[in-house]
């Protein structure tokens, strides 16, 4: 299914994504695309879930002003087919960017809602996490992260509104998402760990 192989999309990531944080939160998005794929039924489709997932910011680090609008370009000259794009983009639906543009690309297949869902909360998730004494969300308790979510003055960066929009998207309870992703997490955090230390 996937055109571009993870060890292509991984060097496409890191030609244009030097912080380590931004090249952390791709790996953390493809592990819980990955995690959620199997989850939901789409386990032969977890290795594109997941390179959607490290693709998805591919222009944020280079180009925040412009997010999802300079990613296509990105993606083309390096081959990437049209499907891919559209996912990329598609996780900025309906947010105004910081030139004024709102990105109209709408998440169609439940690959895509789940991205749109789980991409801010990841970093929520993970905010959450590094507070504890732990620093990790293996744990962490849904309670624990619910009081974290309710809280607006806590990693104010993570919109609670495309977050719910995202749980709605997909016709799920708040809750639901939550509980699931911050289990996503969990079960990938050494995985990412690892492949961080590979890449330092």
């Amino acid at each position: 299914m996937a055109v571009i192989t993870r060890d292509e999309a991984l060097s496409l990531l890191k030609k244009y994504n030097k912080d380590s944080f931004h090249i952390q939160h791709a790996l953390t998005v493809e592990a819980v695309m990955k995690w959620y794929a199997n989850e939901l039924g789409y386990g032969e489709d977890a290795e594109y879930w997941g390179i959607i997932g490290l693709l998805h910011d591919i222009d944020f680090e280079l180009y925040p002003q412009e997010h999802c609008l300079r990613a296509p370009e990105m993606l083309r000259g390096a081959g990437v087919d049209e499907g891919i794009i559209h996912s990329v983009v598609s996780h900025g639906y309906g947010i105004t960017v910081g030139c004024g543009i709102i990105i109209e690309t709408e998440p169609e297949h439940e690959m895509e809602k789940v991205l749109f869902a789980v991409d801010e909360l990841t970093g929520l998730i993970w905010a959450a996490a590094l507070m504890r004494p732990s620093k990790s969300t293996k744990d962490m308790e849904l309670k624990s992260l619910k009081k974290k979510y309710k809280s607006k003055n806590f990693a104010m960066g993570c919109s609670r509104e495309v977050i719910e929009c995202g749980a709605s998207q997909l016709g799920w309870e708040l809750e639901k998402l939550l509980t699931m992703t911050l289990q996503a997490m969990a079960d990938s955090e050494d995985t990412i760990h690892e492949e961080m230390e590979r890449l330092d």
